[in-house]
């Protein structure tokens, strides 16, 4: 019977505690390796590489915008959340990646679970270089309405940023009053990686805020629904009445 330098448990230990950058090696390492729980971790590794590849094929892809606007030096991709809820405020983010950018798995950011937004947040904060934010409470939107609002939040995320850029990628809009070239990019969120990250900031900016809100303002749920008009929140409003964080230009039939 012949034998083996190594165990299956540590061979499994082996593949966890190396980056899938580096399988490649370890495919060609433990090739002849006929034991079936040998086969069974090259198989799962192999899937996990290919997903691996995969990712990194469609991020290539998602830098499609960035290669093609390269000759700035800074490119800031701006996105927003929370025009529809019912209550809290709009935030934008402003994000300019660095031109070798190797963070993976950025999307628009509702296309992505809560858990694996806080990781990217973190990436994002750190390696990119420069990060705004920006937001207008419910007040300012039942003044000036939400799309408005919105105008003023992207305005103040890109004041906010510690070094200006020569162009902005937009989620679609157009944005007034900015003296920086701007291109418009529908579904921009999916198809370019500097907006992406935007919306993950802007997305996991606005849970946090709203998930104080919740002890703050009990009984709307706002730490599950985050201000929008899920059952839960329109039958508080029914019976509680709204409080001081609801757009009350949003929720006329209900109160």
């Amino acid at each position: 019977m012949e034998e083996y330098m190594s165990s299956i448990a540590e061979i499994k230990k082996v593949f966890a505690s190396t980056d899938l950058s580096d399988y490649d090696r370890l495919f060609e390492e433990y090739a002849g390796d006929d034991r079936e729980g040998v086969k069974k971790i090259l198989e799962s590794a192999h899937r996990k590489k290919k997903a691996y590849d995969d990712e990194k094929i469609r991020m290539y892809k998602m830098f499609e915008y960035e290669r093609k606007y390269s000759d700035n030096e800074f490119i800031c991709g701006i996105d927003e959340v929370g025009r529809g809820p019912l209550a809290g405020p709009v935030v934008a983010a402003a994000v300019i990646l660095p031109k070798e950018c190797d963070i993976l798995y950025l999307n628009d950011s509702k296309q992505i679970s809560a858990q694996k937004r806080e990781l990217l947040y973190d990436e994002i904060m750190e390696k990119a270089v420069a990060v705004g934010v920006g937001m207008a409470n419910q007040d300012v939107i039942d003044d000036i309405n939400i799309l408005n609002a919105d105008y003023e939040a992207m305005k103040q995320a890109i004041s906010k940023l510690s070094v200006r850029p020569q162009l902005l990628l937009n989620d679609a809009v157009n944005i007034p009053g900015v003296d920086i070239p701007q291109v418009g990019i529908i579904k921009g969120d999916t198809l370019s990686a500097s907006i992406a990250a935007a919306s993950i900031i802007a997305k996991v900016t606005r849970d946090r805020l709203m998930v104080e809100y919740d002890s703050i303002y009990p009984g709307y749920g706002f730490a599950r629904n985050m201000g929008y008009g899920t059952a839960e929140h329109i039958k508080a409003l029914e019976t509680i009445g709204p409080c001081a964080i609801h757009r009350r230009s949003f929720i006329t039939k209900f109160v």
